[in-house]
């Protein structure tokens, strides 16, 4: 699979760059503030452990540290892209597309720029690709997922309990694409 030019995608995603969204490719020098974002997305359940600052930090780094590993080890062929508002660093998409699918590996936002329509636009041009293309999207959703809402109102569907995750699909034509692909998980 051939990677994906990120600067042209502000052109190709209309609705992300209406939301003045611009995308790079992410590199070593961004490994702290991905480490960074990523945190920002454990603190709430991390609130309650008791542990102390120092602890959280560590174990924050060591499970970045996993998750990156397992990631690059498990989706060798994917984008991974940071996303910019304002030459500003807001968030990350990591995405892999195969014959029949583009699976969302993970997307997040920094705190301060959730909830401000920014994923909304960057998930209906990734399904606009997609839907063009004649496949379907989808991407392992944590249960209790603030964004889990945001999915279902997209379209998206549950396709399989994964135990703490479901993964979740949007097809083009009410499932026609995943009818004929069955290999969705």
């Amino acid at each position: 699979m051939t990677a994906i030019n990120p600067t042209s995608l502000a052109a190709a995603w209309s609705r992300s760059r209406r939301a003045g969204l611009a995308f790079r490719a992410a590199g070593e020098a961004d490994i702290a503030f991905l480490s960074r974002l990523y945190a920002s997305t454990r603190m709430e359940e991390l609130a309650v452990t008791g542990w102390s600052e120092v602890q959280k930090a560590a174990f924050l780094d060591m499970q970045f540290q996993a998750q990156h590993a397992h990631y690059h080890a498990h989706y060798p062929e994917a984008d991974w892209l940071v996303v910019e508002h304002a030459r500003e660093d807001i968030g990350r998409l990591y995405i892999e597309r195969w014959p029949s699918q583009h699976r969302i590996i993970d997307i997040a936002f920094l705190p301060a720029h959730r909830r401000k329509g920014h994923g909304t636009a960057l998930l209906r041009d990734l399904i606009d690709e997609a839907w063009l293309s004649g496949k379907y999207v989808s991407i392992h959703v944590e249960k209790n997922s603030p964004a889990r809402r945001l999915y279902l109102e997209l379209g998206f569907a549950v396709v399989e309990d994964k135990g703490v995750y479901d993964l979740m699909a949007c097809a083009p034509a009410a499932g026609e694409v995943m009818a004929a692909n069955p290999e969705i998980g």
